[in-house]
């Protein structure tokens, strides 16, 4: 697999493997640990070496199950989390949306104990997950950074922010990676902050890269999603949009059918067509799709098919 360059971490594969949707996000019924552990083995196996998670995700479970997977694997990975959002209470977490916490003091208590659910004594990449507006973001991030200086972090990212965000953080401590959601259906990035990332040597991890599963043409309609799925609540998978949306698919299967493509690895493509320092991680809990999103980094779209897929419509509907 061809490899960006993740700041002081050194080279990374250029596909990395999302491990959210092995915990929470998607369809809680369907966890399986035993099978999650073997997917994060197997994606090393194949080159993979970004492996993302957060401290939120479940909350805490999905941290713990990564620990568990990449024992004895600690120096074939580039381990990244993140943190900066809490649930309040004691759940349930699948009825409440997270609050973010930003403040100095909770940043150095939620790095502590990432590294001990993780079982390694530094992180590669922490990530402040959003930002929080009662807490000036240099003040986070100087917390952020102290990480750094006492060696239990390499490198530090944001996700989900402004150019001004990154300017701001960038004078307190260097930003080496951005983690925002871009695909074919969400291009905001691609205005300010992905330029600004090309410039400044940032790489860029794009999340949901194939659309929650969509733009791998699994889902036809509303019915398709299990019961519990949290994307039944997204407006671009209620019933009217996803109908409206399978244009896009279509659009996407039939340049893929020109290279013996699936639309997920064609969606993949066009991500690592934007520059070097793109690193999408799509997440999966099943083999098959695990091999599928590898092999797209082999594939080289052609100027004709990246202008057709930069000028698919924008979705129906809203990202939440």
């Amino acid at each position: 697999m061809r490899t960006a360059t993740l700041g002081p971490c050194g080279p990374v594969g250029r596909i990395g493997l999302g491990c959210m949707g092995m915990s929470a996000g998607y369809d809680p019924g369907s966890r399986d640990d035993e099978n999650s552990v073997r997917i994060i083995h197997r994606a090393i196996e194949l080159g993979v070496t970004l492996i993302d998670t957060a401290d939120v995700y479940g909350p805490f479970v999905n941290e713990e199950l990564v620990g568990r997977a990449i024992r004895g694997h600690r120096e074939e990975i580039v381990l990244a989390t993140k943190a900066g959002l809490v649930y309040p209470g004691d759940g349930p977490y699948d009825e409440v949306a997270p609050e973010r916490n930003g403040r100095p003091e909770h940043i150095r208590q939620a790095i502590d104990a990432s590294l001990r659910r993780l079982g390694t004594d530094h992180l590669d990449l922490w990530q402040l997950h959003r930002i929080d507006p009662a807490v000036p973001v240099d003040e986070t991030w100087g917390a952020m950074a102290e990480a750094v200086i006492d060696g239990k972090v390499r490198a530090l990212g944001l996700c989900e922010v402004s150019v001004a965000d990154l300017h701001r953080a960038q004078q307190v401590h260097p930003v080496a990676a951005v983690q925002s959601e871009l695909s074919l259906w969400t291009r905001e990035p691609l205005a300010e902050v992905l330029p600004y990332c090309a410039v400044n040597g940032i790489t860029f991890i794009a999340f949901c890269p194939l659309g929650r599963g969509f733009l791998t043409g699994r889902f036809r309609s509303a019915a398709d999603l299990n019961t519990g799925d949290a994307r039944r609540g997204l407006p671009r998978f209620q019933e009217e949009a996803i109908r409206a949306n399978q244009a896009i698919v279509e659009r996407i299967a039939e340049i893929g059918a020109q290279y013996g493509a699936t639309p997920g690895q064609v969606a993949l493509a066009w991500l690592l067509a934007l520059g070097p320092n793109v690193v999408p991680i799509p997440g999966t809990t099943a083999d098959t799709h695990l091999k599928e999103n590898v092999a797209a980094d082999a594939i080289a779209l052609d100027a004709d098919a990246l202008a057709a897929l930069d000028a698919l419509p924008q979705p129906t509907g809203s990202r939440y």
